[in-house]
């Protein structure tokens, strides 16, 4: 008895684009089954960024410049805002013969740009299987590289936060919490000028922790706002309640007769 097989094209190798800190962000996983539509949303990176830069790469290293670069292209006319704020979708789509279109549309104009490539599939066998081993052969230094770089990036988003918080709550941050914020945070700063991840992540976790006394010391104060303001309007109600007499109608209802 002779059985069918069907031939599946896949992707040879992953397919993405290098995001904050020089990382490779996945997009489609190697050996998907194409053709294949795949989408992710990215933000800005600073503040009132008016446009991205999307750099495309094929390979399986944790970082962009360990890859293949496939192109570039830029998108435009994003309204300036607040970092994070903007909502960018990259989708990368694979046709049946291999051809990849990569687009970036920003989700609140509806603004568009995108690159078509038809390159992805032309590296040799020879190549294609030395670029896989290289991965697994620097997987560990890899790892490494990338959580520096993720690391990098979550200090430098903290750092903001704290900023913005200061600039938002004004003098309802205490004296003394200030004072802790800036000196941390210059801790922090320090630490991102070395190269050593462990102190990074130490003055992360030091500077979370007076962010968050302060976020609860802040709630705090709201809280007894609200209630002193409650009880003083109850002290109010009840005084106006004693000083009032209330004229109210009556009748007398005789059980023994229907209405």
């Amino acid at each position: 008895e002779v059985q069918e097989l069907l031939l599946l094209d896949v992707t040879p190798l992953s397919l993405g684009v290098e995001t904050l800190g020089g990382v490779f962000t996945k997009i489609i996983e190697r050996n998907t089954t194409i053709p294949t539509r795949k989408s992710q949303i990215f933000t800005t990176a600073a503040d009132f960024q008016t446009s991205v830069t999307i750099h495309v790469l094929q390979g399986e290293r944790a970082m962009a410049a360990d890859n293949v670069s496939l192109g570039r292209f830029t998108l435009t006319g994003i309204p300036p805002a607040p970092r994070g704020v903007p909502q960018i979708e990259v989708t990368f789509d694979i046709n049946a013969d291999g051809i990849l279109n990569v687009s970036a549309k920003d989700l609140a104009t509806g603004n568009q740009q995108k690159i078509t490539i038809t390159a992805t599939t032309k590296l040799s066998e020879e190549e294609k299987e030395r670029m896989i081993k290289e991965a697994e052969k620097f997987a560990e230094q890899d790892r490494l590289k990338r959580e520096e770089a993720e690391t990098r990036n979550q200090a430098d988003s903290l750092l903001y936060t704290v900023e913005k918080t200061l600039r938002d709550l004004g003098d309802k941050v205490s004296k003394e919490h200030r004072e802790r914020l800036e000196k941390a945070s210059a801790d922090l700063r320090s630490a991102l000028a070395g190269k050593d991840v462990a102190a990074i992540r130490s003055r992360i976790e030091d500077l979370s922790r007076v962010l968050q006394e302060v976020g609860t010391s802040v709630y705090q104060q709201a809280t007894q706002k609200t209630q002193g303001q409650s009880t003083s309007e109850s002290k109010s109600e009840s005084g106006d309640r004693k000083g009032k007499v209330v004229d109210a109608d009556y009748k007398i209802v005789d059980e023994g007769k229907t209405p």
